[in-house]
């Protein structure tokens, strides 16, 4: 049992869309990302996503035409299953937490 900093584990990676297991809590992984522009369509068939941001604005699109904007502080989380879409807008690095 070891806390962590997140602001220095975020220091660590330049990498965007690719998340980094920073620990684990009950089978699930926790991840830091960055991310910038656009990821690619997809879901998850065996597990819900977490989504939590520390800096910037992420854009989830969804299937059914919404589209959810989850700013600092806040969480959105996706259910198995569902296709998604996260992006950021005007070359906006995005710094997120991922739970799944």
């Amino acid at each position: 049992m070891k806390k962590i900093n997140l602001g220095e584990k975020f220091t660590l990676f330049n990498e965007q869309w690719t998340p980094k297991v920073i620990g684990e809590l009950n089978g699930q992984h926790i991840k830091l990302a960055k991310v910038q522009g656009e990821f690619v369509w997809h879901d998850h068939q065996d597990e819900d996503e977490l989504f939590i941001v520390f800096k910037g604005t992420l854009y989830i699109d969804f299937r059914d035409g919404r589209t959810e904007i989850i700013g600092p502080g806040e969480i959105l989380t996706v259910p198995k299953g569902v296709e998604h879409r996260p992006w950021t807008k005007d070359g906006e690095e995005v710094q997120l937490m991922l739970i799944e």
